[in-house]
């Protein structure tokens, strides 16, 4: 690569990121409700299969699960600070002024749903089940504190 290129490249990515830090409000809102909209597409299943609602199918719950566990590391850059007015949005407030536990629990659902993809794959159902709860239990404390109710 040639030193101008290498610049060129450079430039890019620090353009990319300060646009991101500069989105607006309505953006990062859009962003983090299709995020979770995606999700919930994919969690509905595993919930109905691990409450015995339709048939468990292993390969199509280690399918979703894997998308669970991506969709979660991409949950917490769509709360940047400021992104708790504009549009409709079921966020407390409380997130941005307790954003460390905010964040901590964000992370705990993150690491739950990474451990239901890995297991997932043993297609062991008792084992799925057992974490899938988890993961929910993760994911319910968050929402417990900083989701407003419908």
């Amino acid at each position: 690569m040639r030193p101008s290129s290498g610049l060129f490249v450079i430039l890019l990515l620090l353009s990319a990121s300060s646009a991101h830090a500069q989105a607006k409000p309505e953006d990062a809102i859009k962003y983090r409700q299709a995020v979770y909209r995606v999700l919930l597409w994919n969690w509905m299943p595993l919930n109905s299969m691990a409450r015995g609602r339709i048939p468990f199918d292993a390969a199509e719950f280690a399918r979703r699960s894997e998308r669970v566990a991506a969709l979660s590391t991409q949950l917490l850059e769509g709360f940047p600070a400021g992104s708790h007015t504009g549009a409709q949005t079921e966020a407390k407030a409380e997130i941005w002024s307790h954003f460390a536990d905010f964040s901590a629990k964000m992370k705990a659902f993150e690491t739950e749903a990474a451990k239901l993809a890995t297991t997932a794959k043993s297609g062991n159902q008792d084992v799925v089940k057992a974490q899938f709860g988890r993961v929910g239990a993760a994911c319910k404390a968050c929402h417990d504190k900083y989701k407003k109710d419908d």
